[in-house]
């Protein structure tokens, strides 16, 4: 399985891995993944069976790796934040059960995945405006933990 080089390669509207890393700060790299999903909406309704198969393909698996290795394990490839608990591989575009059922390309390919927290992820999907603000670092000082070192 290859990466696919991109810029011309990459269908007008999708989202993709090489344009979100050239984007500079954590925010804009949540406002390009984000969508307008709505809780509680199917994806896949009674046909469920197929994504849960899929995601625990080998060929999945294989693939997962990759992109966390890839990614250094931080959420949305920003080195700023490391994920510290489980990580959750995103696909960028939307996939349907036609999609799996023809194994279309797109959903083993890294130039369409991205490791995320499980935050980011349901805030992709359902997320508030300022979502990416909230998870700024706060910039420590020596001391500023114990007020009677101040």
């Amino acid at each position: 399985m290859k990466n696919r080089v991109v810029d011309a390669d990459v269908e007008e509207g999708k989202r993709c891995y090489s344009e979100l890393i050239k984007l500079p700060t954590y925010e804009e790299r949540f406002l390009y993944l984000k969508m307008t999903g709505q809780v509680g909406i199917e994806t896949f309704g009674f046909e469920r069976y197929l994504n849960q198969t899929f995601y625990k393909s080998e060929e999945w698996k294989k693939v997962r790796r990759q992109v966390i290795i890839r990614d250094n394990g931080c959420d949305m490839a920003d080195d700023t934040h490391p994920i510290n608990g489980r990580i959750i591989i995103h696909h960028m575009n939307p996939i349907t059960e036609k999609d799996i059922l023809r194994r279309k390309e797109d959903i083993l390919d890294p130039e369409f995945l991205i490791c995320v927290s499980l935050r980011t992820h349901n805030a992709i999907h359902y997320g508030k405006k300022d979502y990416a603000k909230e998870h700024e670092m706060i910039v420590r000082k020596p001391n500023d933990t114990c007020p009677w070192k101040m």
